[in-house]
């Protein structure tokens, strides 16, 4: 295909479940039809809070599931010879990853429509896709990107397939024509854990910012907490999960608590919502705490924040950094792998404190309620993150004129 010549493009995901992950591929599937692309977003299940969204200008393709063990057949059959490989983390587990499933679908997809590119994100959907391009022969070019500092996630899973996930990303990665990481932190890691050259490894950082960004933030919030005269609101937006280290946050605005007053609201919803609510009650904060769940616009809530505060343990960029600087919300956050220190260009733009350190965070949020940086500022910094900027060096990457800095690889 020419340099630039509108074709049909595919975005690849397991769903659109409420994380970053899936704002950051709508994003890009939305700037790639508007540049004149037709897309494809290929799910494996069409369900998720972001379902919604979809731009009217993107086509959604939903996969067909295929029978139990059909799936992990076809993965053997890409490569019988990678069979050691496959066994533990694909072939054996009594519940592998969701996405196998729904391989033999993948492979009809892309020889029906024939895309001349297909960006996946997260690693057992990279597989996948890396898997069906193979099975399905054909032109289409395939770009996986990681999301997430991966070696990190791989130490914190419990499930034990996911320990054997790193000989597979080893042997399959490198026949990607292109690798994303969101960060450079992100990238160095995955350069590491899969042996390839740091320069395979092209870092794009997430479309962030989008043009309507900012009038969301202006919408009507009708939440007491947000009153003018009422105490400032320390903010925390994530899954209730651990890599997002809540319990410290929580810790750290007990400290808070104890010396002005103050509220803590974390949006989102997970797993450790009992836990946290417990600890709340623990540390005799619950009245000054509130867990909302998710909430179809946060942007209203980090433009009303006095501090938006991120205590992860590990991220691969940290969209809601991003989107908190956009609404000129002052962010105090965890120096964690990887993401925060590139966003805050090492503490410039915002205060950076050691992971798992409830006082230095309190200390932290404390420092910048007193004194608030310029909105103005933080705004200004959030624009390094557009949608513009990231989406051309995908268009770039998807129609393959970086393909000389960014070849295919067979082990």
């Amino acid at each position: 295909m020419p340099d630039g010549e509108p074709g049909k493009l595919a975005v690849f995901l397991p769903d659109l479940s409420g994380g970053g992950v899936a704002r950051v591929m709508l994003n890009v599937a939305d700037a790639l039809a508007c540049r004149g692309h037709r897309v494809d977003l290929v799910l494996c299940r069409a369900t998720g809070p972001y379902l919604n969204r979809v731009p009217e200008s993107v086509d959604v393709v939903t996969l067909r599931r295929s029978l139990f063990g059909l799936g992990r057949a076809q993965s053997v059959a890409v490569e019988p010879k990678a069979l050691p490989t496959l066994l533990l983390p694909v072939v054996l587990p009594r519940r592998p990853s969701k996405t196998i499933a729904y391989l033999r679908d993948l492979v009809r997809y892309l020889r029906r429509e024939r895309p001349a590119g297909l960006l996946s994100a997260k690693s057992h959907t990279n597989l996948t896709a890396l898997w069906g391009r193979r099975l399905a022969g054909g032109p289409t070019r395939v770009v996986i990107s990681e999301h997430i500092h991966l070696s990190g996630a791989l130490r914190s899973r419990r499930q034990w397939r996911w320990r054997f996930v790193t000989p597979l990303v080893r042997r399959t990665y490198p026949r990607a024509d292109a690798i994303v990481g969101v960060s450079d932190g992100v990238a160095a890691d995955l350069s590491r854990l899969a042996h390839l050259p740091r320069e395979r490894v092209t870092t794009i950082y997430n479309p962030v910012v989008t043009p309507d960004m900012h009038a969301k933030a202006r919408a009507p919030l009708a939440h007491p907490w947000f009153h003018p005269d009422a105490p400032p609101v320390v903010l925390g937006i994530g899954r209730l999960v651990s890599q997002k280290d809540f319990p410290t946050l929580l810790r750290a605005f007990a400290r808070v608590r104890a010396q002005r007053p103050a509220r803590l609201m974390i949006l989102g919803e997970g797993k450790l919502r009992a836990e946290l609510e417990t600890l709340a009650r623990t540390l005799g904060i619950a009245a000054d705490v509130a867990l909302p769940g998710f909430v179809e616009n946060p942007y209203a809530y980090m433009a009303r924040a006095a501090v938006f505060a991120l205590s992860s343990a590990w991220e691969g960029l940290s969209n809601v950094v991003i989107e908190a600087l956009a609404c000129g919300c002052p962010v105090v956050s965890t120096d964690c792998p990887s993401g925060p220190a590139e966003i805050l260009a090492g503490g410039a733009y915002g205060t950076l404190v050691p992971v798992r350190d409830d006082a230095a965070l309190a200390k932290a949020i404390c420092d910048t309620l007193d004194n608030p940086p310029h909105r103005e500022r933080l705004i200004e910094r959030s624009q390094f993150f557009s949608a513009d900027r990231a989406v051309e060096q995908y268009e770039r990457l998807l129609l393959g004129t970086n393909a000389a800095a960014n070849r295919v690889v067979e082990p």
